[in-house]
């Protein structure tokens, strides 16, 4: 009899190991879930990162934005604007990831952790930013020719407003660049209001006379004898267009091209 009770141990030892080997190996063979549970979840470009693929975050002045890491290009959008930010993830010391815009600014900072810092205008050397829960991913909706000329119209109107002048806006696309052809109009709608905010940017608005918007190789921006020519590149999605900081840098850059 005493050695019954030994046995019962020794039985209960060898199933509590048994167990232990099972979630081992389960664990295993589904990777992501030990480590995501840990870590966060991976992003699309390899980096760790535990918020959401598509999530909005609100910085500590009040500026809110929507992170859409779930493409191949992650893409950037504030509340308070209509452009569409495509972003190149770098990696940063302790495993952080800066993301910049397509003149090489940072515009956010992402810690492995899961921090987060949002690079604004108003506040250039960054501002922490919370996660506030999930958002709505960030696409280009299918664009008819009657809504494309409505899109420049209203880019046209916008620009003329803060110009004080009459800048048309006129577009070479077709039904694959329509859609992006109008968010690059409104793009350079706001490149031209955010021109037209100081006494010095404002000068540079009279070497723009019309926009003009066609397809490209790839995204770009030039002006020749007063015409501002905006190239996008369908195939790249958000990422096919200047951004209204690239923009501005080319109307600030002496002489025409």
């Amino acid at each position: 009899m005493t050695g019954e009770p030994a046995a019962f141990l020794r039985g209960l030892l060898a199933a509590a190991i048994c167990a232990l080997a099972v979630g081992v190996s389960d664990a295993s063979a589904q990777p992501g879930n030990l480590r995501d549970g840990l870590f966060g979840r991976r992003a699309p470009d390899g980096r760790q990162f535990s918020a959401p693929p598509v999530a909005r975050y609100v910085s500590e002045d009040g500026v809110g934005f929507v992170f859409d890491r779930s493409q191949k290009r992650p893409l950037l959008k504030f509340d308070n604007s209509p452009e569409v930010w495509a972003l190149h993830p770098q990696p940063a010391p302790r495993g952080d990831v800066i993301y910049k815009n397509d003149l090489g600014a940072p515009v956010l900072r992402a810690t492995r952790l899961g921090g987060v810092t949002v690079f604004t205008e108003r506040r250039p050397d960054g501002s922490a930013a919370a996660l506030a829960g999930d958002g709505t991913p960030l696409r280009l909706a299918p664009l008819g020719p009657q809504a494309l000329l409505e899109k420049l119209a209203q880019a046209s109107a916008r620009a003329s407003r803060a110009a004080r002048r009459l800048i048309p806006f006129d577009a070479e696309a077709t039904p694959a660049s329509s859609a992006l052809i109008a968010d690059a109009a409104v793009v350079t709608s706001e490149a031209v209001v955010r021109m037209s905010r100081t006494p010095r940017s404002r000068g540079l608005l009279d070497r723009i006379r019309r926009v003009r918007l066609v397809e490209g190789r790839h995204a770009g921006a030039e002006i020749t004898n007063g015409t501002l020519l905006i190239m996008v590149a369908p195939q790249q999605g958000l990422a096919g267009r200047p951004s209204s900081e690239r923009i501005v840098a080319v109307t600030n850059t002496p002489g025409d091209r």
